[in-house]
């Protein structure tokens, strides 16, 4: 378990993360000649997998396939048993084999379409997407396993930089549950909520073991995103939760909670991965109350906190403008045990660019310090790109800023750090 000066070294390192700038594509033009940063994932970097044999599955993977534009290239039916929450290792490894052949080699996550099966032997259903099937991602004791490489690192590509194609469920008990989970996570893009962040410490110490992180993720995380660590069972008649990090066995009073679009949140505890039969609170319960995205482990983990999201990190991510994919995988040590579900998409602080009138144009950016920002342009979308003048000071915080409109119908220009 991390200790007092191990956890400093993680808020340290997070707050030297910069916003990814390095890449760009057309697709993430703001307008039809200005390129935005990218920070996290986009459609095109996504599959879409579908159990044929699932008339849920189906039907989720249609309407998400719409929602957020997945070519069809990207789309991979598969076949699979329906009713089991657990596939066997003998059944995994062909439905593997058949993922890895059909996914385009650009794909750099998973969009799974189903909420059963959630389990492959010992492993999460997405964690054995993501790492393939291995015994050392979980333990039969207790025990620790083994630790990704994706934990807490920069950058938006994880399949090019880590080998590693992240995995999240779009869960659900029906179609109208999946369905608003799914436009909850399309309605949160680039829209900076103004909600608070809920840090839990409550009476059951065994599951609380995250709170010796709150003092620390608060004062890291100062100017980013409000936060309250409280000191109870739970909150009531919120109606500003952005992230609600807990741990109990049973969370009440979520339908008391307004959660904004795009918010993260879940409970340690050991079962809440068991999406559909758990003898506890499952994870699918924070995504009916109004959440976008969640995590549960599917076996008992005991209270390892690395095997749970790490709070400073799930919400640094999450702010700097990754998507809840790649935002939750990047705040877990050893997910092996743990499921992740919601909306892989949403990403609600995507930096955000409109125009404000015919001669300026307006950013709205998130920050973890103060930096500037300039203008290039180029002749080419492929560039050379050069300054076009003055840089944009950026503030620690959200940021609104107005700049002249670029003007030349065959010119491109793009904001960088």
């Amino acid at each position: 378990m991390p200790n007092k000066n191990s956890l400093r070294s993680i808020a340290a390192l997070l707050l030297g993360v910069q916003l990814a700038v390095l890449f760009w594509s057309q697709a993430a033009m703001a307008s039809p000649n200005i390129l935005l940063p990218r920070t996290g994932i986009g459609a095109d970097d996504v599959a879409l997998l579908i159990n044929d044999d699932d008339p849920l599955s189906r039907q989720t993977g249609a309407y998400y396939q719409k929602a957020r534009h997945i070519p069809d290239e990207n789309v991979i039916h598969l076949r699979l048993p329906v009713g089991k929450t657990a596939l066997s290792i003998q059944e995994f490894e062909p439905l593997k084999a058949e993922i890895d052949r059909l996914t385009p080699k650009h794909i750099q996550a998973y969009a799974v379409a189903w909420t059963e099966p959630y389990r492959v032997g010992c492993m999460s259903m997405t964690s054995a997407l993501a790492f393939g099937f291995d015994e050392k991602y979980c333990s039969p004791n207790c025990g620790p396993t083994a630790a990704s490489g994706y934990f807490n690192t920069p950058g938006s590509y994880p399949f090019i930089d880590h080998k590693l194609r992240l995995a999240m469920m779009l869960a659900g008990t029906g179609f109208d549950e999946v369905k608003a989970l799914i436009d909850r996570g399309v309605a949160s893009d680039s829209t900076f909520p103004d909600g608070k962040a809920y840090l839990l410490n409550t009476p059951d110490k065994a599951r609380s073991v995250r709170a010796g992180q709150f003092s620390l993720t608060k004062a890291e995380l100062k100017g980013l995103v409000p936060i309250e660590e409280i000191e109870a069972d739970s909150i009531v008649d919120r109606k500003d939760v952005l992230f609600y990090f807990t741990g109990l066995a049973q969370v009440p009073n979520l339908n008391t909670l307004n959660f904004k679009a795009g918010a993260l949140a879940d409970h340690l505890t050991s079962f809440g991965g068991q999406l559909t039969d758990s003898t506890q609170m499952s994870s699918l319960r924070w995504l009916e109350a109004g959440a976008t995205a969640s995590f549960g482990t599917v076996r008992e983990p005991c209270n390892h906190q690395q095997k749970f999201p790490v709070p400073a990190i799930a919400m640094f991510h999450y702010l700097q403008g990754n998507t809840a994919i790649e935002a939750y995988w990047k705040s877990v040590a050893w997910p092996g045990e743990g499921v992740f579900i919601g909306e892989p998409l949403a990403r609600p602080f995507a930096p955000r660019l409109r125009a404000a009138s015919d001669t300026l144009f307006e950013l709205t950016v998130l920050s973890p310090a103060k930096t500037i920002w300039r203008i290039e342009h180029a002749d080419s979308v492929m560039g050379p790109y050069q300054p076009t003048g003055k840089g944009i000071a950026i503030s620690r915080g959200q940021s609104t800023l107005r700049f002249p409109r670029p003007v030349g119908a065959k010119s491109f220009f793009r904001l960088v750090r």
